[in-house]
């Protein structure tokens, strides 16, 4: 028993757990909203447990994909500071049980869409296809560059609408554009992540958005370009339902003036100034770290998103 609690925990540390959170945010916003509108608790819960499943599983199966292509680059197997797939490099997993896990967390996820197939109907498989395409294809899309295009459909309206549909038995035009609104935002921290590797993206010739979009002012603007649409989702939700409170999550906005100084600057360490407090972390041990002037703004891009969608909850609650 003890070994298979282990084996768990295992899986579980390997499969990015800090970005759960989001998920979680995400699910929740779109959780109330489909309640206020008489949506089934039940079978949203049940969709969140397929949700976070495909989640972790796409997390893995991006390690299997990379690992089986960064095998055969001789650096790579060199390399004691790449710590990509390093569970799968130091032999603490094989690519075996790897892809077992996959599969099994698939199966499961699996389980819970025939579940909600027989309570709430047929277009349940068509959001589960969709998830699954994502999930298997997110490696090859992101090494395309097209990572953020998968995480805005698939934190918008694949998760909102679906989750809309299975709790509601209908789709709504309001849940989409919250949904866009959160995936843009969410989208942020994926690409604070491409914009402070952009020199060295382009030196090893590496296929992001960021370099696609060929200097750093396009990429810093680009990143502005997810702000502006995702507080713009907000005022559009504000004129289509008159409801003030959708203007809420604005007070965010402030923030975003000061994390793109910060990106200019990077990776220089002098301004840094965390935004609000966040549960787990820990600023004086962060700055310790010699990665302190990347951490600090991903943390920063992340805290931003997280008080965006709690501000939406509330909006949607009070609404």
């Amino acid at each position: 028993m003890n070994k298979f609690f282990a084996n768990i925990k295992f899986w579980y540390a390997n499969a990015r757990p800090y970005s759960i959170p989001l998920t979680v945010l995400s699910w929740l916003v779109a959780y109330i909203y489909s309640y206020k509108h008489n949506g089934n608790l039940i079978y949203g819960l049940i969709a969140f447990v397929g949700i976070l499943l495909v989640h972790l599983s796409t997390n893995l199966a991006d390690d299997y994909f990379d690992y089986k292509r960064l095998i055969k680059d001789e650096k790579y197997l060199k390399s004691v500071k790449d710590i990509k797939c390093k569970y799968l490099k130091t032999g603490q997993a094989t690519i075996k049980d790897l892809r077992n896990v996959i599969l099994l967390l698939l199966s499961i996820s699996a389980i819970t869409g025939i579940i909600l197939f027989f309570t709430s109907g047929r277009y349940v498989l068509i959001f589960a296809a969709i998830a699954l395409c994502i999930a298997l294809c997110y490696s090859a899309l992101s090494s395309r560059g097209l990572g953020d295009i998968a995480v805005i459909i698939a934190y918008g309206p694949l998760m909102y609408e679906g989750l809309y549909y299975v709790m509601t038995s209908k789709f709504s035009s309001e849940i989409l554009i919250l949904s866009l609104g959160c995936a843009f935002m969410v989208n942020t921290i994926l690409y604070a992540h491409m914009l402070m590797d952009f020199d060295e993206d382009v030196i090893s010739e590496k296929t992001t958005l960021c370099t696609i979009l060929k200097t750093k002012n396009n990429a810093l603007n680009m990143f502005l370009l997810f702000y502006i649409v995702g507080y713009g989702m907000l005022v559009i939700m504000f004129l289509k339902s008159a409801n003030f409170f959708y203007l809420l999550p604005l007070i965010s906005v402030f923030f975003v003036k000061d994390l793109y100084k910060q990106m200019k600057t990077y990776p220089d360490m002098n301004i840094i100034i965390t935004p609000l407090k966040y549960p787990f972390f820990n600023k004086q041990n962060i700055q310790n770290n010699p990665n302190a002037p990347f951490l600090l703004r991903f943390i920063y891009t992340r805290n931003i998103s997280v008080y965006y969608m709690l501000l939406v909850c509330i909006a949607i609650i009070l609404s």
